[in-house]
């Protein structure tokens, strides 16, 4: 643990020395709420279920080994490839995840789960990238599946799931992020 996280405490019974998160930094680690995500089987179905309930537009992209680098699965290079679906509402993204090819997390749960709430992603109050993978490391909470999409947003997704009942996320887009053109669009009818 670094010590810009924790405070020192005594001695264990060996004579090496404890640490201990402070309680300010347990505290704001994860920061604020950024996304919601839910996992389905088929994103039409699902993006037309959110647009009844006031929830859109949609953009749907492709994440593939192609656009998407460092792409990992339980800590290993894994090449996957996923159907997700963005729509901002507020200060809060909704996303949508569809496994289609490759070992993912996102189809683990629709094995165990079925479809449904998957994660939530947090903005571990803007520090540096670095830091908030090594954050939840500290914290015992080993890296679950993670990439690059367009090599400039980084994701990566925790195993909190057996602590805290949900997945947890981080994710990183630079200041000079533009969405890439959508593979589709879904949006309100007028």
């Amino acid at each position: 643990m670094c010590s810009s996280h924790g405070t020192s405490s005594p001695a264990d019974g060996n004579g090496a020395a404890q640490t201990k998160p402070s309680s300010s930094a347990l505290q704001g680690f994860l920061g604020n709420v950024m996304e919601i995500c839910i996992v389905t089987r088929d994103h039409k179905r699902t993006i037309s279920g959110l647009l009844k309930l006031g929830i859109g537009p949609w953009k749907a992209y492709t994440f593939t080994p192609q656009n998407t680098t460092h792409q990992t699965y339980r800590g290993k290079p894994a090449d996957f490839t996923l159907k997700v679906c963005f729509a901002q509402a507020g200060n809060v993204v909704y996303e949508l995840i569809q496994p289609i090819e490759g070992p993912t997390i996102f189809e683990e749960f629709l094995q165990k789960h079925g479809e449904g709430i998957h994660h939530i992603a947090y903005d571990c109050n803007g520090i540096p990238w670095e830091d908030r993978m090594a954050g939840f490391k500290e914290r015992g909470f080993a890296l679950a599946q993670s990439g690059s999409w367009q090599g400039k947003n980084h994701f990566a997704f925790f195993e909190t799931e057996d602590a805290t009942t949900t997945c947890f996320e981080t994710y990183y887009f630079p200041d000079d992020w533009v969405d890439p053109v959508a593979d589709e669009v879904y949006g309100f009818e007028t």
